[in-house]
């Protein structure tokens, strides 16, 4: 009896799964949608995500809400989201550590990057500087990289964890220099870019939003900017290259909105239009200025060439670092 009962409740959950999804692209939303996210109330990347929700029920006629799941490496909001609607419902907010570093860093994780998501658009992406105290002795990254070949393990650099941006860029910077240098972790960020401006530490790596308040201080000073060109905002501070650091190196964060796997293509193309139509307004200017972010548009087709390409070369450095998480 109990068997029978339990076939005939997941019969009717399937039927009403299917009765529940839109079966076109003008039927979505039919409800409420909710968008997931790993970032606590309050960062940069979850005002983000307010914002477009804000516009994106607005555009829509119904409510979109965030929900906040900060904690466990972003599994608590990945789980959350795997329980929920598979119907374009419920979306989520992820980052690149989730979706190219995590993978290499496990041996096992609660989900897969490939096959439980589908992603639909880009929100942002945010180059790393250079930080060294404004007293520091080094004025360029050819300094660095000179010091640290000349006195292995004696330079440090920091983070506040094993596997983040941080961490893997600057492992990356060690191994393309081939220097050696300690990696010392903090708890919080506030404290790591303080170390960076008391000069326990050689250097850190930093996104404007994350060290901008002990630039405007006068505690630290950029040496160089981890990406292709000059950042517009700071056309003085050079690229790694510029500074004498190794040709091409780019350091970057960036985070992306996905639906379940499966999404009808309908459906995911109406939310990327969408989302892409918000994104475009002026006020998503002004917050991401306020970051130190910036718009990341890209084809759905190039987006995945390049998160395969950023798997790679963080698969390498995760190799090459030989650090893991399990």
């Amino acid at each position: 009896m109990k068997n029978k009962l339990g076939t005939l409740a997941a019969f009717a959950a399937a039927v009403f799964s299917l009765a529940a999804a839109p079966a076109h692209a003008q039927d979505y939303p039919a409800r409420p949608v909710r968008i997931i996210t790993p970032f606590p109330v309050g960062s940069g990347p979850e005002g983000v995500v307010r914002l477009l929700a804000d516009k994106l029920s607005r555009a829509w006629g119904k409510p979109v809400t965030v929900e906040n799941r900060p904690g466990g490496n972003g599994f608590i909001a990945i789980d959350a989201f795997k329980r929920g609607a598979t119907d374009g419902h419920d979306l989520i907010q992820l980052d690149n550590v989730h979706l190219v570093a995590y993978p290499h860093l496990f041996k096992k994780l609660p989900y897969d990057p490939v096959r439980d998501f589908e992603q639909i658009d880009p929100l942002f992406r945010t180059n790393f500087f250079f930080t060294v105290a404004t007293d520091s002795k080094y004025k360029s990254v050819g300094q660095i990289v000179v010091d640290a070949k000349a006195n292995p393990a004696k330079l440090n650099y920091g983070s506040w964890s094993i596997g983040n941006p941080v961490h893997l860029g600057s492992a990356l910077f060690e191994s393309t220099t081939g220097a050696s240098m300690a990696h010392v972790i903090y708890k919080e960020t506030t404290q790591l870019y303080t170390g960076v401006a008391t000069q326990e530490l050689s250097f850190a790596l930093g996104t404007l939003g994350s060290t901008r308040a002990l630039l405007q201080a006068g505690k630290l000073r950029y040496l160089a900017v981890a990406a292709p060109q000059r950042h517009p905002a700071f056309p003085n501070v050079p690229t790694v290259d510029e500074s004498g650091g190794p040709a091409g190196f780019e350091v970057t964060g960036w985070t992306t909105i996905a639906a379940p796997a499966g999404l009808p293509r309908a459906v995911s193309d109406k939310i990327r239009r969408d989302v892409e139509k918000a994104l475009a307004e002026a006020d998503f200017k002004a917050k991401y200025e306020a970051f130190g972010y910036e718009a990341f548009p890209v084809a759905r087709e190039q987006f995945q060439q390049f998160v395969q390409r950023e798997s790679a070369r963080y698969a390498a450095v995760i190799r090459n670092a030989k650090v893991s998480l399990d």
